[in-house]
């Protein structure tokens, strides 16, 4: 008796193929194989579904009560695969999925909040998870398909994923507007010294950052008077405070009550990439937000 652990299912597509043609060299043509080849296979088939199958007859093959009854189920089950077998086709505008975003609170405004505004006009359908990113842990959670992408940096990016620059981020100082400071258009180090400072420290109490070393090597010294956790909080602190705080540029992009002012020594920027498993590399949908990601990026 024929069973589908012991079928070898290349042996349908011949079989199919013999019914099509009726014709042994016809079909090893069509299968871009030898006739020897198709009359081996056909061999084995006879003995897998045990019956002749086909007949020689004058003008090639005849096939039997057995094979009619299996040519209509054997094409069904082919044309089936075949569709299971194609890449789907990736349409955004009618797209049903969930995508998990890791991120810092920085990437959160700076990338994800534009990205959102894009997504929702052309794949009003996927849903979005954002999660506070962990680089410990990172590899692992996309590994079983918790995190699909993590907006991060190249010191913070596991060695294993895969990854693409989204760009190169600056720092800008910031006031709110009508800053007492604010009347000249550039600050000094020593007026940029003189007044109060707060800054982002994700570890909570630091109050030195890069700019503190940046100052040190020309030996200044600021004043640090407060130390927040988050860059989205130290924003709506400053548009109500005499506070100077160095943030990101993008950060503050459209951000209404706040004044850049271009800082009198040079602080070190950072890389900003996206990162993702090899296991959603492949993807059409993933593809296309990547792609998205990216593009909204280089309009900001």
């Amino acid at each position: 008796m024929a069973n589908i652990k012991n079928l070898d299912l290349n042996l349908l597509r011949v079989f199919d193929t013999l019914m099509d043609e009726k014709n042994v060299s016809r079909a090893a043509e069509k299968l871009a194989v030898s006739q020897p080849a198709v009359s081996g296979m056909l061999t084995r088939l006879r003995h897998s579904l045990d019956d002749q199958l086909f007949i020689r007859s004058q003008h090639g093959i005849v096939p039997t009560i057995r094979a009619n009854e299996l040519a209509g189920p054997v094409k069904k089950l082919l044309r089936e695969l075949d569709s299971v077998l194609e890449p789907t086709l990736f349409e955004p505008e009618s797209a049903e999925l969930t995508l998990s975003i890791a991120v810092t609170d920085y990437s959160l405004r700076a990338i994800v909040e534009p990205f959102l505004l894009a997504l929702r006009k052309e794949a009003p359908n996927i849903k979005v998870a954002v999660r506070w990113i962990n680089e410990h842990e990172l590899l692992e959670q996309m590994e079983r398909g918790i995190i699909d992408i993590a907006l991060t940096t190249p010191e913070t990016s596991p060695v294993d994923l895969r990854a693409k620059t989204l760009f190169d981020e600056t720092y800008v100082c910031v006031l709110r507007d009508g800053h007492p400071l604010l009347k000249d258009v550039s600050l000094t180090i020593d007026q940029f010294c003189s007044i109060d400072h707060a800054i982002v420290s994700y570890v909570g109490g630091a109050f030195e950052g890069t700019t503190d070393q940046v100052l040190r090597k020309v030996q200044k010294q600021r004043r640090v008077v407060l130390s927040v956790p988050s860059f989205l909080s130290l924003v709506d602190i400053l548009k109500t405070s005499d506070l100077c705080a160095v943030v990101p540029k993008r950060l503050i992009k459209n951000v209404q009550g706040l004044t850049t002012v271009n800082l009198p020594f040079e602080v070190p920027g950072f890389t900003k990439i996206i990162a993702w498993h090899e296991r959603t590399h492949e993807s059409e949908a993933h593809r296309w937000i990547r792609e998205l990601i990216f593009r909204i990026c280089n309009e900001i």
